[in-house]
């Protein structure tokens, strides 16, 4: 496995950088072809500033009271937060930041946490959203609690919509040359007995 990987910028700001590393690699959902190594974005504080500017360009006419944070994006959540509070309709308004916990495809919010989401207009926020699933199902969580959601975002995403919810990326799939996923029972990986690199979640890789 190449752990030096290459480094990926974004079009708009060339300080959000993310790694990408090609391999052969196992996440929660499938086997993917590359690792999206998003540590600087999420640990960083300039460049969670200057991600949270990008998300915030188009958001800036959504009224938003809470945003939901997944995999540990919750630094870039409080300055998208911080910006969204400074101008557009949002402006001068005390935006909650929240991050539930999530138990395999279940997101848990505790009796302490669910009144910032029920009839609160929501903000989904996430660092990887590659097949969709894991924003699905946390959009079925939001709804549960009684919450409206008015936009998704991403650092990096694949090409999937949702009904009425616009879906906002800082990278694409299309930005990785090869980028493949597929379901664990049909990774051509395997099939060639190719084995695993790394196991992939919202903390990083593991190398096996």
């Amino acid at each position: 496995m190449e752990t030096r990987g290459m480094e990926l910028t974004a079009r708009r700001n060339k300080k959000v950088k993310i790694r990408v590393m090609e391999g052969h690699f196992a996440t929660q959902h499938s086997h993917v072809s590359h690792c999206i190594d998003m540590t600087a974005v999420k640990s960083e504080m300039n460049m969670a500033k200057e991600a949270a500017k990008l998300f915030a360009e188009s958001f800036y006419s959504s009224p938003i009271d809470t945003i939901i944070t997944l995999e540990r994006t919750k630094m870039i959540g409080a300055f998208l937060a911080s910006e969204l509070s400074e101008s557009g309709i949002n402006r001068g308004a005390d935006i909650a930041v929240v991050s539930p916990e999530v138990t395999g495809d279940m997101m848990i919010l505790r009796d302490n946490l669910s009144p910032y989401v029920k009839n609160k207009r929501v903000l989904l926020l996430t660092a990887t959203a590659t097949t969709g699933l894991t924003l699905a199902s946390a959009l079925e969580g939001i709804r549960y609690y009684g919450g409206e959601t008015v936009g998704a975002a991403a650092v990096f995403g694949g090409n999937f919509s949702f009904k009425n919810i616009p879906v906002v990326r800082l990278f694409g799939v299309e930005d990785i040359h090869g980028y493949s996923s597929f379901p664990a029972s049909e990774c051509p990986y395997c099939r060639a007995g190719i084995k695993i690199d790394a196991l992939v979640n919202s903390y990083g890789y593991s190398k096996i």
